[in-house]
């Protein structure tokens, strides 16, 4: 097999997109477009893989950076498809093979493709091989003009004639070339179109003049070749992929009560018998265990979820790891470095952040837990607050198994609340509380009895 390189044009503003973000850099499923381009290319395993950039160029540079073995070609002025692919010479000029050419803003295509359009490639000893598709309103795209039933030219659709746009077969621009006749042959394009720009299509008439062997391949799914110029499109793509992606977490055993209102990223892994209710979000590299149950509004980020966890209505989860059987929300917040053990129960409006809570302990209400290390069997009363940053440094709380904190309790860190020790509602603790003790640091009580009696007869005088 022929050694592989692959070009993929970023190089366009995406005037349509009405947007500073360049075009390729919006998101789909969580990724840019370009980057899911590359997602598909990564099973072929090219010998090089090089980016045109150009319209953002320093944004396109940085969000792809840390894509391994990349390179970069810059089209400064962008004029034409034909002069991108070009400014990508000097990065192959010692290089032989087989070129694919993609476009950075075609998200669905899929490897098996570009693996069947490389063999049909290889296979007819093609100089060049278009692939095409027929989609059922081709307007918009360059048609395949075909002579005898060989390919013989494409044209542009804003310069087709009239018959020429009854044609369905587009060209998805997406091809394969032999590197050796390709360059020369693109310093023969003209640009005398409508746009003034170089067109790429135009390289099929100039290998059909060279006798060189130009061949096409029709996509099987014409919606996987779909390109994003339009916000519109951008949100039809991304209701593709998620139609996509969740009826094949359905068949997997997962239910999804709504799944037109459920996002589940590309890389999060589900359990069979999991439940998702309507407007979960679940995205990165998201975990999810068997039985478990998401209620509506629910957003969860890079998180380890174990089974039979229930997470109720409207809760954040971000980078925390929640055990087998635990509860959480309604309404509650798990920031980064979180850890909830199994059984336990994180109430609503409660927020922890880099806090590990142990089996079975509770934090029911309205509380904040931050750089807390609480044992197991554990209450956490409502309005309990640790007292984390001094201004200067964060500093630890940690309450031992067995402890009862009252409500409305202040742990002023660093300090420790020792196992089975109880805290008064209302405290404010700055020192240490000894195993099995009650602290209690609250102002003392006074009645006045009479006071109030005295002021409302006061006020009517």
């Amino acid at each position: 097999m022929p050694e592989l390189h692959v070009v993929v044009l970023a190089a366009g503003k995406g005037t349509r997109m009405k947007s500073r973000v360049p075009k390729v850099l919006h998101r789909i499923a969580g990724y840019s477009l370009i980057q899911h381009v590359l997602h598909a290319i990564e099973p072929l395993r090219p010998a090089t893989v090089v980016a045109v950039v150009g319209h953002g160029a320093a944004d396109v540079r940085q969000v792809l950076a840390k894509q391994p073995g990349l390179l970069f070609a810059v089209q400064e002025p962008q004029l034409g498809t034909g002069h991108a692919l070009l400014q990508a010479e000097p990065l192959l000029a010692d290089r032989a093979g087989t070129l694919v050419l993609l476009s950075g803003d075609v998200p669905l295509l899929r490897p098996r493709t570009l693996t069947r359009l490389i063999e049909h490639h290889h296979e007819r000893r093609a100089a060049a091989t278009v692939l095409t598709a027929m989609p059922a309103d081709p307007s918009g795209y360059g048609r395949v003009v075909r002579t005898g039933g060989v390919i013989s030219s494409i044209v542009e659709d804003r310069d087709a004639s009239g018959a020429e746009r009854e044609i369905r077969e587009i060209n998805t621009g997406i091809y394969a070339f032999d590197l050796a006749p390709l360059f020369p042959a693109l310093r023969g394009i003209g640009a005398a179109n409508a746009q003034r720009e170089y067109y790429l299509p135009d390289l099929v008439r100039i290998y059909r003049s060279r006798g060189l062997a130009v061949e096409t391949l029709v996509a099987d799914d014409p919606a996987e070749i779909a390109g994003v110029n339009s916000r519109k499109e951008l949100a039809d793509v991304e209701a593709t992929v998620r139609r996509s992606r969740n009826d094949d977490l359905m068949a997997a055993g997962v239910t999804i009560v709504d799944p037109a209102t459920t996002w589940v990223g590309p890389e999060v892994t589900i359990g069979p018998d999991t439940i998702l209710h309507p407007g979960v979000y679940l995205e990165g590299r998201t975990r999810i265990g068997e039985g478990t149950e998401i209620h509506s509004g629910v957003r969860i980020v890079d998180s380890e979820i174990g089974a039979r966890v229930t997470i109720n209505n409207f809760c954040v989860i971000s980078q925390a790891r929640i055990a087998d059987g635990a509860r959480i929300g309604p309404f509650a917040h798990l920031r980064p470095e979180s850890e909830i053990g199994a059984d336990a129960h994180v109430g609503n409006f409660v927020e922890l952040k880099k806090t590990r809570m142990g089996r079975g302990s509770k934090a029911n209400h309205l509380a904040y837990l931050g750089d807390a290390t609480i044992g197991e069997r554990v209450n956490v009363g409502a309005g309990t607050i640790t007292c984390n940053y001094d201004g200067v440094a964060k500093h630890p709380t940690v309450i031992e198994d067995g402890a009862f904190i009252g409500s409305d309790t202040q742990l002023i860190a660093p300090v420790r609340v020792g196992r089975g020790a109880y805290v008064a509602a209302g405290s404010s603790i700055t020192e240490d509380v000894p195993p099995d003790s009650l602290a209690i640091a609250r102002g003392k009580q006074v009645n006045k009895v009479g006071w109030a009696a005295r002021k409302k007869k006061k006020s009517e005088g």
